[in-house]
């Protein structure tokens, strides 16, 4: 699930334009993305049509080579995904065990992109029977129990495959998703996940994210595009960094819940998985977006300590600046004692 996070200061009136609510993750790229796009487009293509043909297992060990050599000669990204595998273990960047994780941690990206470019070649029933029924099932529950769910999570395991294997069961599945930095490949994998039974909603559209709720539908958010000063302030991992405001904002002013998830792949290759507890929000003070935002993010580290390996991200979750962690600390007690609701 390709999702935008929402991103806006705790403190924002709830009056201010609903566009405040969701921001892209990344940025229109300078001037020659229109050809770099088609370049990506045919790529992708090229990789969906090699793999539909060829068996994942043995595509997997190559792939895995191929991430572990990304992980040798991209030092930026390799201190990047060091660091938060350092907060998940609680150990020194230095540590061995800290190495480990991050060299399992590419290889597993490596086989989530090879798994969902395999997905168009395979059957209904095999993408419906990619996620096991009781993870299905927590699905249903909350989808049932709530009026509108907003499933929040973080790119673990392989959030693409197993939507698609929800959607297979004739759910509505909506992801929120960023339309900005390749628009041609947007495009593209828009008709992919609509053959799948999953809609992808551009970011900017909130029109439509609203619709979507006001129907009692399912819309997807992912929370971990890298920190931003600007989010409401968790503890995540014993650390003070942010989250999106979006998704308390958006479960506020329409009623749904927020429903954490996360998925692992399980040594079979198919994927387990799990959603809650349920998160409803009261109203768009401060104090309750923070009260919210903090049981998500209690929620979502359970979900990552099950499979930290599984947990594919590349942005910086924590800001390095130990000043800005006093911050946020700080804020976090002026949002918590702003008189909202106990909820």
């Amino acid at each position: 699930m390709t999702s935008a996070p929402g991103s806006r200061a705790a403190g924002a009136p709830a009056g201010a334009a609903a566009e405040s609510e969701l921001r892209a993750p990344h940025r229109r790229q300078a001037p020659g993305r229109r050809l770099r796009g088609k370049a990506v487009v045919l790529g992708y293509r090229a990789g969906e049509a090699l793999l539909g043909h060829l068996p994942l297992g043995p595509t997997s060990t190559v792939g895995g080579l191929v991430g572990l050599a990304s992980y040798a000669v991209w030092p930026e990204k390799r201190r990047i995904v060091r660091a938060n595998c350092a907060r998940v273990l609680g150990l020194p960047e230095s540590d061995p065990a800290v190495g480990r994780l991050a060299r399992r941690i590419y290889r597993n990206q490596v086989r989530w992109i090879l798994e969902v470019m395999r997905l168009g070649h395979l059957a209904p029933d095999e993408i419906r029977a990619q996620i096991d029924d009781r993870g299905a099932d927590e699905f249903h529950a909350a989808w049932q129990a709530s009026r509108g769910v907003i499933a929040v999570g973080l790119h673990l395991a392989n959030n693409e495959a197993c939507l698609a294997a929800l959607a297979g069961r004739g759910w509505p599945m909506h992801a929120v998703a960023d339309d900005t930095a390749y628009e041609e490949l947007f495009a593209h994998l828009a008709r992919e996940r609509e053959r799948w039974g999953v809609n992808l909603v551009p970011w900017r559209n909130l029109r439509e994210v609203f619709r979507v709720l006001r129907r009692h539908e399912i819309l997807g958010l992912l929370v971990d595009w890298g920190y931003r000063p600007d989010g409401i302030p968790v503890r995540f991992f014993g650390a003070w960094t942010t989250f999106p405001a979006g998704p308390a904002v958006l479960a506020a002013k329409s009623g749904a819940t927020i429903v954490p998830f996360w998925f692992r792949r399980r040594p079979d290759g198919a994927f387990d998985g799990g959603a809650g507890p349920y998160i409803t929000v009261a109203s768009a003070e401060p104090g309750e977006l923070a009260r919210a935002t903090q049981a998500l993010a209690a929620a979502l580290e359970a979900g990552v300590r099950r499979a930290p390996e599984q947990w594919c991200v590349f942005k910086p979750i924590w800001p390095a600046d130990p000043a800005e962690g006093r911050r946020l600390a700080a804020l976090h007690a002026e949002q918590a004692g702003s008189g909202a609701p106990a909820g």
